[in-house]
């Protein structure tokens, strides 16, 4: 009677849910059933042979369950190795490997259930609804996690970079799994949901190593043309942050300057190891990691042939843009690295309007001209 009154309940809340209760109901059933028109003994044969059946199934359970454990520790150490390597940001590493371990553990579980002999349709729709309501009430929440999810893995921007987005501009301070935090230029902080952030559109001005900046320069018409134009390449010939032709020329001197300062740090360290390191006292190990690394800097120092490709013209120039009203208009673009584009944007502006006056340019003001017509 109560296991009628459970199985009514369970039509109504879940069908499928309800067909297995009554599948196991009936399987109970059966089990006692069998047992009529025999004698003890014959139970106690038909329960001992039971028995052993079950401890059987269970020691296959055991077996299966220890050699799924060492197989799911092997595959979680493999995959923590593969997200090392590649890089992958911690905080969704972390998170990766959990639902991983998990959703493992899980499948594991219902196989030993499943050996042992028990009905496991039950705990499956009974998971799968739990996991379909859940679902439903965060939809909002899943969106901005499978979003966060995607710009840790893509990494459309990194920290540190200044973006525009969703309305926003600013440096990331940093790349949560559901929300991305920027800071404005007056040093307020956006919260703003990975969802939209994955499916929008985003401005990325960091992630350049160069950006072209281009000043706009309204001088008067009866201005010599080809002076303003050396003039002012020769203002920006004199910046160190402007390139000068090639961007990858540019790259390399700067890498250079960089190398060159580490290097000489280094040599000091090197020097300063040697003096206190005498191969001969060292044990095996260190001596092999001496040669070693003796061995990795020979490599390093053999010249390798750059691969030729074409590169393309990023020297500063200076054209006739427009013949307004009252002025020509320059237009003047110059390559610098994105680091310094600002900084070289507002102080070019401050240079042409001291310097171009003083070298004989003048900048007009916007004229009209009115004729009056006296009547008579």
């Amino acid at each position: 009677m109560t296991n009628l009154i459970a199985l009514i309940l369970l039509q109504a809340q879940n069908p499928d849910t309800a067909d297995a209760a009554q599948k196991m109901i009936k399987q109970e059933e059966a089990f006692f059933n069998s047992f009529k028109g025999l004698s003890l003994q014959s139970i106690i044969d038909k329960l001992a042979n039971t028995m052993v059946e079950f401890a059987f199934k269970l020691l296959i359970a055991l077996v299966v369950f220890y050699i799924g454990r060492f197989i799911i520790r092997k595959l979680y150490a493999f995959s923590k190795r593969i997200m090392e390597r590649r890089g992958t940001d911690p905080s969704l590493c972390t998170f990766l490997l959990s639902v991983l371990k998990i959703t493992l553990y899980f499948i594991l579980i219902v196989t030993v259930i499943g050996i042992l002999g028990i009905e496991t349709s039950s705990f499956l729709a009974l998971f799968a609804s739990a996991g379909v309501a859940i679902g439903m009430a965060l939809s909002g929440t899943l969106q901005n996690f499978a979003g966060g999810v995607l710009i840790l893995l893509l990494k459309p921007y990194r920290v540190g970079d200044f973006i525009e987005a969703q309305g926003y501009s600013g440096t990331v301070k940093a790349i949560q799994i559901f929300n991305t935090v920027i800071n404005t230029l007056d040093n307020k902080a956006i919260v703003i949901p990975n969802g939209g952030l994955s499916t929008g559109t985003i401005n990325n001005y960091s992630m350049e190593d160069y950006r072209r900046v281009e000043w706009t320069v309204g001088l008067s018409y009866d201005t010599d043309l080809d002076k303003a134009k050396a003039t002012m390449l020769q203002m920006l010939g004199e910046d160190p942050r402007v390139v000068r032709q090639y961007i990858e020329d540019d790259r390399m001197m700067r890498l250079q300057e960089v190398a060159a300062e580490e290097a000489e740090i280094e040599q000091q360290e090197k020097e300063e190891a040697e003096e206190q390191t005498d191969e001969s006292k060292l044990g095996w190990w260190a001596r092999h990691r001496l040669r070693h690394r003796k061995i990795a800097e020979k490599v390093q120092a053999k010249v390798i042939p750059p691969v030729k490709k074409e590169k393309v013209d990023c020297s500063p120039f200076v054209g006739l843009g427009e013949m307004a009203d009252s002025s020509i208009n320059f237009t003047v673009r110059a390559w610098t690295p994105s680091a310094t584009y600002w900084p070289l944007y507002f102080e070019m502006n401050e240079r042409f309007y001291k310097e171009l006056p003083q070298k004989g340019f003048s900048f007009p003001f916007p004229q009209l001209d009115v004729h009056f017509d006296k009547q008579k």
